[in-house]
């Protein structure tokens, strides 16, 4: 697991929590969908990196 890899997937998971926390002060869904594209691209990068 190289250095790219874990900070994708540590932005990614940080993304997560940020669609969490704005689906639960009801913000406009268009801002959520567009911040959980992002969160899935970032978590899916890093996994796609992974050295296994």
């Amino acid at each position: 697991m190289n250095g790219l890899s874990t900070a994708l997937i540590v932005v990614g998971l940080f993304l997560v929590g940020g669609v969490v926390s704005f689906s639960k002060q009801k913000l406009p869904k268009g801002v959520i969908a567009v911040l959980g594209i992002g969160a899935a691209m970032c978590l899916a990068a890093g996994i796609l990196r992974l050295e296994v």
